[in-house]
């Protein structure tokens, strides 16, 4: 069958969007994992799928597999562009999106500017319910690995996260600590790692391995996790601009019981279609 996509981009975390809304196909690990080869494939971090609404609360469902076939909880910086797309797509007039995804529902702002802020939702700290493997809640953890050991925040935007403080982001060793916090046995779900260097109190630099992805030029979620991990070891204010590989994003927090709001771009690259 003939199947139409459209290649976004947030801040260089790329991503092939798929409408299974007009569209009818039901997508498995293989393909995701063919699509997304970047030689014989498409080529992308993530596939991102917009479904019709699971319950009348919400407006879409929405979908995210990694480049590995897995599909994961969240996707800050798919969540921009799947507003961006439902919205240029005609699939709703509304400037207010609810969208229901595997850890709950977000809600979407498309701005003026075409921005996009997302109501990510309060972070889970709590470490079971990361997962995280730890007796109790602590705004930093010791963790062992690589024949060292690490001072890690542990934080959950939907999906588990894991952040290290590092003097430079251009010469942390993402490479290396990267797949090895990844896999590492007291995060039973595999993590998310972030590398987070402290500008000043409202302003960071970051890089971010993802689990299934590798390392990306941004991630939604991990900046918003930085920033909540950053504020809880006292490093951070209320309102910072992370400068992620590909980009910078704005991240508000306002403390504790509140939710994280996201505001940056989403960019449209190009419209295809192939077929299955």
């Amino acid at each position: 069958m003939r199947l139409k996509f459209t290649k976004m981009h947030g801040l260089g975390n790329d991503f092939m969007v798929i409408d299974l809304v007009t569209q009818h196909y039901t997508m498995n690990e293989n393909t995701v994992r063919q699509l997304a080869d970047r030689n014989f494939g498409i080529g992308f971090d993530q596939m991102l799928i917009v479904e019709p609404p699971g319950s009348p609360d919400v407006d879409f469902t929405y979908r995210i597999f990694n480049a590995d076939g897995s599909e994961v909880e969240q996707c800050g910086n798919g969540a921009r562009c799947f507003a961006r797309f439902v919205k240029d797509k005609r699939l709703t007039s509304k400037s207010e999106i609810r969208v229901s995804t595997k850890s709950g529902i977000i809600t979407l702002h498309l701005q003026a500017n075409r921005d996009v802020t997302v109501d990510m939702g309060t972070p889970i700290v709590t470490p079971s319910e990361i997962p995280f493997e730890a007796a109790s809640f602590a705004t930093e953890y010791d963790i062992e690995a690589n024949n060292h050991t690490y001072k890690i925040g542990a934080v959950s935007m939907g999906n588990p996260h894991g952040v290290l403080v590092v003097e430079s982001t251009e010469t942390a060793d993402v490479d290396t600590l990267g797949p090895i916090f990844e896999s590492h046995p007291r995060f039973p779900q595999r993590v998310n790692v972030g590398f987070m260097e402290i500008i000043s109190r409202n302003e960071i630099n970051l890089r971010v391995y993802e689990r299934g992805a590798g390392e990306t030029l941004a991630c939604g979620t991990g900046a918003c996790a930085a920033v909540v991990s950053g504020q809880l070891r006292g490093l951070l204010d209320p309102g910072v601009k992370v400068h992620l590989p590909g980009g910078s994003l704005f991240i508000d927090w306002q403390g504790e019981g509140q939710p994280v709001n996201m505001t940056g771009p989403a960019t449209r690259v190009f419209e295809g279609q192939i077929y299955l």
